[in-house]
């Protein structure tokens, strides 16, 4: 089926920001493994592995839609050298995310691909459930202060 061609850029614009996102979010986990978070690195390369799936879901839509999937574009990459950077960064990449998608599901009714449509919004619930998760752990920050917060994720 012969998809809309602003729809499909769109689509491939959400694409580069979810292979950013894997990028920045495996650093971070691989970082807070090093630094032995062992609780934080697994809560991080978790939501790694939703945007994964987010990539694998735009691309096979891309596909449908008759485009050419654009994997070799990312957008800027921000790496925190200690957790309350990685959380400030990783809100704001969140953050960035849930725009486009609200942008996109509008681009996706207004030229009537409903089912792309129903596809974005999906990935748009996980990107909320992304940007909660990330402000719970900047509040237990907040609240904890740093050095205790940070010997809660020693464990797994």
């Amino acid at each position: 089926m012969k998809g809309d061609p602003k729809l499909i850029e769109t689509l491939n614009s959400l694409l580069a920001d979810e292979l950013t996102a894997i990028n920045q979010y495996m650093v971070h986990s691989e970082m807070c493994d090093s630094w032995g978070y062992q609780k934080l690195h697994k809560t991080i390369e978790k939501r790694a592995i939703q945007e994964m799936k987010h990539a694998e879901s735009l691309i096979g839509r891309i596909l449908f839609l008759e485009g050419i999937p654009i994997v070799t574009e990312l957008k800027k990459i921000f790496i925190g050298d200690e957790v309350p950077k990685m959380l400030e960064f990783d809100h704001k990449a969140e953050f960035e995310a849930i725009k486009a998608y609200n942008a996109a599901i509008k681009l996706a009714g207004e030229v009537g691909d409903f089912a792309t449509r129903e596809l974005l919004e999906k990935i748009l619930q996980d990107e909320d459930q992304h940007i909660d998760e990330i402000e719970e752990l900047i509040d237990q920050v907040k609240q904890m202060t740093l050095p205790i917060f940070l010997t809660t994720q020693t464990r797994e």
